[in-house]
């Protein structure tokens, strides 16, 4: 394991583009509301225990007020660095950053914002353990991505002792709770095209488990990729595959074999809230799936949405300064093996720095967006 590899562990992190949680009178509408979060406490400059890419819990029930506007007027956008969204991947309207864009017109950074970041097609997170919604939910974003012809990327987080007990704790009660809840998941995907990201950190972070525990838990990760199969034969499931500053290839392979990725799966994802190098990444990802063996067909997506500039040289992981967007979200990455690069964690929602964890901070999107 790499020592203090630049690892996502901030207490109480926030979760990608929406928790899909709903307003109460709108059980149906996926929208960042809360959940519950813990209280933010101080957070360390570096993780106390071994890294662990530790990724969003849903953002807290409060967003912290945005930072004032640099004195310094937003540079216009230019084509070098206003990417263009790819047209196969769905952009949900209802977000964080889409929201604050709507309520600051007048504020100076609110054009490379809007530009650079609430254009882009980025996931769309289910952090609540909510039965008899879930499906409601999962079927507010797949219904209008595939009415629109694009394919959304959803990130079911409910997973039985999340984040080890840690800061973003949660999920369902227990694996038979979290078997059921990922039928009605399931139930809401439609039949268009779509990409899963299933439970960040479930497998790299599962060392905190018992043996007997870990083989449960990936039990149930294998029936949850093969019930997603089921009811939406066009979906593609991708098994945490840690990143590329964290467990050796040979280690996560091992992991990823016992929880049934090769043959449940259609490959892993890396990276998911870090700021490794896309490049690093796809080398990483493709030593991992040749060590996990399977069919041909399995791939690698990236998280590409805080790496332009890579990990921190100090192992700094909370907000970092200095990180930079990476490769704007698309299908057609001309890697081999490598699926997509997609903004899995939206940049701009804190980790817990610059801003209560999971709420949007203009001022660290502004900075990413200009980075």
């Amino acid at each position: 394991m790499a020592a203090v590899a630049s690892a996502v562990v901030a207490v109480g992190t926030a979760a990608g583009v929406l928790s899909a949680v709903g307003r109460p009178a709108e059980d149906t509408a996926a929208h960042p509301g809360p959940t519950a979060s813990p209280t933010v406490a101080p957070l360390p400059v570096a993780p106390s225990r071994p890294p662990a890419s530790r990724t969003p819990s849903a953002p807290p029930s409060t967003s912290a007020p945005a930072p004032r506007p640099s004195e310094k007027p937003a540079p216009k956008p230019s084509a070098a660095t206003a990417a263009r969204p790819d047209g196969r991947l769905y952009r949900h309207p209802d977000s964080q950053v889409a929201e604050w864009v709507a309520a600051h017109r007048g504020d100076p950074r609110r054009q490379v914002i809007e530009a650079r970041i609430a254009s882009q097609p980025a996931a769309v997170w289910f952090a609540d353990y909510n039965p008899g919604k879930i499906t409601g939910r999962v079927r507010a974003v797949t219904g209008p991505a595939a009415r629109a012809g694009r394919t959304p990327v959803l990130v079911p987080y409910a997973v039985p002792g999340r984040d080890c007990g840690g800061a973003s704790e949660g999920g369902a009660p227990g694996l038979d709770a979290y078997d059921a809840w990922i039928r009605e998941f399931a139930a809401g995907l439609g039949t268009g095209p779509v990409i899963v990201v299933l439970e960040p950190d479930a497998i790299a972070q599962a060392d905190c488990l018992t043996a007997d525990d870990r083989a449960d838990r990936y039990a149930s990760l294998a029936r949850a990729a093969r019930t997603l199969h089921t009811a939406n034969p066009r979906a593609r499931v991708y098994f945490d595959g840690g990143h590329s500053g964290w467990h050796s290839a040979a280690k996560q392979a091992a992991e990823l074999r016992a929880a049934g990725a090769a043959d449940s799966g259609d490959g892993i994802f890396t990276n998911v809230s870090n700021f490794h190098r896309t490049a690093d990444e796809a080398a990483y990802a493709r030593r991992v799936l040749a060590a996990l063996g399977g069919p041909a067909r399995l791939g690698a997506v990236i998280d590409t949405s805080r790496n332009g500039n890579g990990a921190p040289a100090d192992d700094a992981w909370c907000d970092p300064a200095g990180r930079a967007l990476g490769q704007a979200p698309t299908t057609r990455t001309g890697e081999a093996r490598i699926d997509a690069y997609l903004w899995v964690k939206l940049p701009g929602e804190s980790d817990g720095c610059s801003a209560a964890a999971g709420s949007f901070a203009a001022d660290y999107a502004y900075r990413l967006a200009t980075g």
